[in-house]
């Protein structure tokens, strides 16, 4: 029997390799909010477990995460008056259901919105 030449023999084990860019472990605090107001309201804060250039994957307990949910992202994120943090418009790409009974949710940024700077110009209120 001939085999014809653009015959390509099916790889056995192997996935191909999607990502874009390698990804890093980083453990790095997130605020994510959706960005769409028709959309139920929640606050998730949230620790990565990988980083890439392009995007972030990370463990959560949120319901509200689905394919194409459009999100405000704050990372690093930081409470401290002093701190400057970034926001960034993300997407979510991908959801998990995780052994552990949590989602894993990755997701792409699209673009940096700005810095979102966390000071008051209201004086701080006084402890008895």
């Amino acid at each position: 029997m001939k085999i014809p030449s653009n015959f390509m023999a099916p790889r056995v084990g192997t996935s191909a390799e999607r990502r874009s860019a390698r990804r890093c472990k980083i453990s790095q605090l997130m605020r994510i909010r959706p960005s769409d107001p028709e959309k139920d309201h929640f606050e998730d804060l949230r620790g990565s477990l990988s980083v890439s250039r392009g995007g972030v994957y990370f463990q959560s307990s949120e319901k509200g995460y689905e394919v194409g949910l459009r999100l405000f992202v704050t990372m690093p994120y930081s409470n401290d008056p002093s701190a400057i943090n970034r926001e960034y418009l993300a997407e979510v790409v991908r959801l998990d259901a995780l052994p552990n009974g949590l989602k894993g949710v990755g997701i792409k940024i699209l673009m940096e919105m700005g810095m979102q700077h966390t000071y008051s110009f209201h004086p701080p209120l006084s402890r008895k």
